[in-house]
């Protein structure tokens, strides 16, 4: 098969409707608009029902507003940290990543819930002020990662 061959299957491609050509044609004199009135004049206006409550005015609407600029963090707590790196000593986004605890994609934020007993250098987007302070307290760091 090459590129010459290829064309719609049978059925696909339909002529365009030529209308207004007289009335001979299939399709003259009102063109399928019917007689007189609004609709056989104009194109109807966007959204229009035919007088019945336009589906844009019969749904409720939600008050308030969605600040656009809002920035949504992956979220992980000090004691999730403390169980699953007891060990390792060093935790970034990757690390998070790799361990299935943040999603790709988003900055991670490390939120201040429960305890840590293990000193750990952390490095993630945002701290909380308690995150921060728990671990450094348990003889870790808290480094802010740019963007």
């Amino acid at each position: 098969m090459k590129l010459h061959h290829l064309k719609p299957a049978p059925g696909a491609k339909r002529d365009r409707k030529r209308v207004g050509r007289g009335r001979a044609g299939v399709r003259g004199k009102t063109a399928g608009r019917g007689t007189k009135g609004y609709l056989a004049r104009h194109n109807p206006k966007l959204g229009f029902e035919g007088g019945q409550m336009p589906l844009s005015r019969r749904v409720p609407k939600l008050k308030g507003f969605k600040n656009p600029s809002r920035v949504e963090y992956a979220v992980v707590n000090v004691e999730t940290l403390g169980k699953v790196f007891a060990e390792a000593g060093e935790v970034d986004p990757q690390a998070l990543l790799a361990h299935g605890l943040v999603r790709k994609g988003r900055p991670v934020k490390v939120l201040g819930r429960g305890e840590l007993g293990v000193a750990l250098t952390v490095r993630a987007h945002a701290f909380s002020e308690t995150a921060r302070r728990k671990i450094e307290e348990a003889g870790g760091r808290a480094e802010v990662l740019a963007g």
